[in-house]
């Protein structure tokens, strides 16, 4: 394993991930696994055909706490929180005044006016700043720091968990609940970033190895690291933060419409109210974004990698990729990125500059792989 800066953090895991043979690197300031032994396509293969288990324990976790936290926190995302009912979870997106994008973010409903928060690594000291800076003195902000957070994705891992804990099989996709499994009290959401069914199970730090190694005990599960974890959410069509989104785009650029609640915008009964507002709801009146998250896919194996430029069939240069791999669920190469919204169609043929040469890509619908997410 190659040494690692000292200043990097470690999850409750890091010792185990080792014993396992993982590859660490530095990823958002932790030490983090990027691979084991069997490497990332087999890991990613193996995610889609069994289970997988993923150290996300880098991730921020948070809990706002009071009677006016969802109406507060509507404040400062596009979405409905006030009416999200207790026991379930939805996607958000902190925005800026520009309607640019700050993180995005899940946010579960706990009861007892209690808002459960998981925010990207790299932005949770932003967001916490972003909270504390917005939200009115009777909402309390609780950082949870002493937590891990692992994530079970694939078809068998609804069959593992609920060997555990039988109540897991009775969740479908975006439920949360607190549950005892394996004798430990953990927060459980039937959700990913995989685009299979799973879980995230949140577990109290100094429990959080014996249960994974309970869970890696089953003969379904394999431990996963992050590159396998890169190219299985990019398969399935999901926005990696400070890649793919970020403070320059806004939600209709991003293709998130669909992350803009029905109630917040225009012709709803609590439209607009949150920071960047006219902004996105301008755009989304009149259609006028310039540019647009596409998906692209190529004829070949070559992976297209970020950053990559694209051009049109006449030679004008178009975007940029934000996200490209090999896809080993598609065996094609599969990347997004953003295209001049006229080139935006399915089906438009685009090119890829790649070492000075070319490639043809197409304009693709997302995600490259059917989710396989659980809706009962």
């Amino acid at each position: 394993m190659p040494d690692q800066p000292q200043s990097l953090k470690t999850t409750p895991l890091t010792n185990l991930h080792i014993e396992c043979g993982a590859r660490m690197v530095p990823f958002a300031g932790y030490s983090m696994p990027v691979q084991f032994p069997p490497g990332v396509k087999q890991e990613h293969l193996h995610t889609r055909a069994q289970a997988g288990l993923f150290d996300v324990s880098h991730m921020g976790q948070l809990l706002l706490r009071g009677a006016n936290a969802a109406t507060a926190l509507e404040t400062l995302v596009p979405v409905d929180i006030i009416d999200l009912p207790a026991g379930k979870q939805r996607y958000a997106l902190f925005t800026n005044e520009l309607g640019g994008i700050i993180d995005d973010l899940m946010v579960s409903n706990q009861g007892g006016d209690v808002l459960y928060l998981v925010v990207n690594a790299a932005c949770k000291a932003g967001d916490l700043a972003h909270l504390q800076a917005h939200l009115p003195a009777d909402v309390a902000i609780e950082t949870l720091d002493d937590r891990a957070l692992v994530a079970l994705q694939g078809p068998k891992a609804a069959e593992v968990l609920g060997r555990l804990q039988p109540e897991v099989l009775n969740m479908v996709f975006m439920d949360s609940r607190m549950l005892t499994v394996a004798g430990v009290e953990c927060f459980v959401s039937r959700s990913g970033y995989t685009g299979e069914d799973g879980y995230e199970i949140s577990i109290p730090g100094d429990k959080a190895e014996a249960l994974v190694r309970t869970l890696l005990a089953e003969p379904e599960v394999e431990p996963i690291g992050l590159g396998a974890r890169d190219s299985l959410r990019l398969e399935a069509g999901l926005c990696l933060y400070g890649h793919d989104i970020d403070t320059t785009t806004t939600p209709l650029e991003a293709s998130l419409i669909w992350a803009i609640s029905k109630p917040r915008r225009p012709e709803g009964e609590r439209a607009g109210g949150f920071i960047g507002a006219p902004v996105i709801l301008e755009q989304l009146a009149n259609k006028n974004w310039q540019r647009k998250r596409v998906g692209l896919k190529g004829e070949g194996r070559a992976p297209v990698r970020e950053g990559t430029l694209l051009f049109s069939e006449s030679g004008e240069h178009i975007g940029t990729v934000t996200s490209g791999t090999y896809g080993p669920s598609v065996a094609a190469s599969v990347a997004m990125g953003y295209v001049a919204t006229p080139f935006s169609a399915l089906d438009t043929p685009v090119y890829a500059e790649v070492r000075g040469k070319r490639l043809p890509m197409t304009v693709s619908r997302m995600p490259f792989v059917e989710p396989g997410y659980y809706r009962g």
